[in-house]
């Protein structure tokens, strides 16, 4: 009576995919770019970021180890009369916000394009920072610490007291009256009617990447 079972485990190395020798297929390994372009269409994110910040911004992260939820993207390639601030969900895959963000007096004019680490440079610092407390600044009221995580990049940001604050210089009035926003000594400043959003979107540990 126990025939068929004994031949059935005599003769099971010959059915397919029972040999202890088959080769098994390697685990598809995605590259960073690969992985970001993947991500960069789940949020559906053409048409208001281009894919190279997105891009350089997951990039930038793998490579240093830096993880989060929310990440906020500041592009100063673009001009400040532009809406270059995002605020992306990873995990819900969505774009929450998109605004304006002024940089450093002496970066630039309409445009930044000098960008400095050093204290008293009154430029913006590009790289990763990771969002830290709310805090009141005695000028700008509430404001966020940041947080730089590039050594000779922005790892001065905390010395040079570089926050994100709310300021009256970032507002389309503003613009209309000076074809530009108006500029900070190196913060990364939000109109006062978006801050009360970063306060809650980014404070206490979303990632900051400033583009440039």
């Amino acid at each position: 009576m126990q025939t068929p079972l004994l031949l059935a485990l005599l003769f099971s190395w010959l059915l397919p995919g029972t040999s202890p020798d088959a080769p098994v297929a390697p685990p598809v390994v995605e590259t960073p770019t690969e992985a970001a372009s993947l991500l960069y269409d789940e949020l559906c994110l053409e048409g208001e970021l281009k894919e190279t910040v997105f891009t350089a911004c997951y990039k930038r992260m793998e490579r240093r180890g830096v993880t989060g939820h929310i990440v906020a993207i500041a592009d100063m390639t673009q001009p400040s009369t532009a809406k270059r601030f995002y605020i992306i969900d990873l995990d819900r895959k969505e774009l929450l916000l998109r605004t304006y963000v002024a940089h450093g007096q002496r970066s630039g004019d309409l445009m930044a394009t000098s960008f400095s680490n050093r204290e008293g440079s009154h430029q913006t610092s590009l790289g990763l920072y990771r969002v830290g407390a709310e805090i009141v600044s005695p000028k700008h009221g509430a404001a966020l610490l940041l947080h730089g995580l590039e050594k000779g990049v922005n790892c001065q940001a905390e010395r040079r007291e570089v926050i994100m604050h709310g300021a009256d210089y970032v507002s389309e009035d503003f613009i209309r009256e000076n074809g530009r926003l108006g500029r900070s000594w190196g913060c990364p400043a939000v109109s006062r009617a978006d801050m009360p959003r970063m306060l809650e979107l980014l404070g206490n540990g979303a990632v900051l990447y400033v583009h440039g």
